[in-house]
């Protein structure tokens, strides 16, 4: 199974502040859209409700040790993130996205494949960040630039870099 971590960060590794998105980027979530649609979503409790519902067209798995919490029929609950792979293994999913936050970024970054990186062109204020991403550990193998218009708030570009064979645990 692939797992794929899909972020956007800014040039500090700032992704949010407040529990909310900083940016207002069309084409970024064209791009998730795109790449999500049809796969298993897993992210903790509090990036599930900075969106508000499960997103259309994918099976939410959220991540929270709060044994109450209730999420619409077709999506998953699990206990931690261990668990959320587990349940994907065990579904013989081909592709798993990770889309946050930053604990769940963290926890996932010494498994997965992948790194799906929109690297925005702005240094906001913020309360949550992406741990650094290490050169000896990923490789870039594609970049593609967007510039700022009037859907997109900031220029910024997509990256995508996989693990090398010397990746190291930070």
């Amino acid at each position: 199974m692939k797992i794929s971590i899909i972020v956007a960060k800014a040039k500090n590794n700032v992704i949010g502040k407040d529990n909310q998105l900083i940016w207002k980027l069309s084409s970024d979530l064209q791009l998730f859209k795109k790449l999500t649609v049809g796969h298993h979503i897993i992210m903790g409790r509090k990036t599930y409700e900075s969106v508000g519902r499960p997103l259309p067209n994918r099976t939410s798995i959220v991540i929270t040790k709060n044994p109450e919490f209730k999420i619409p029929e077709g999506h998953i609950v699990a206990n931690s993130f261990e668990e959320s792979i587990q349940i994907c293994i065990g579904k013989n999913l081909e592709q798993v996205f990770i889309i946050g936050g930053a604990e769940i970024y963290r926890q996932a970054l010494s498994i997965c494949d992948e790194l799906l990186v929109t690297e925005v062109d702005a240094t906001p204020e913020g309360d949550v960040f992406f741990p650094e991403i290490n050169p000896e550990n990923w490789k870039e193998i594609s970049r593609e630039h967007f510039y700022r218009d009037e859907k997109n708030q900031y220029d910024f570009d997509f990256v995508i870099y996989k693990k090398t064979d010397t990746w190291i645990y930070q």
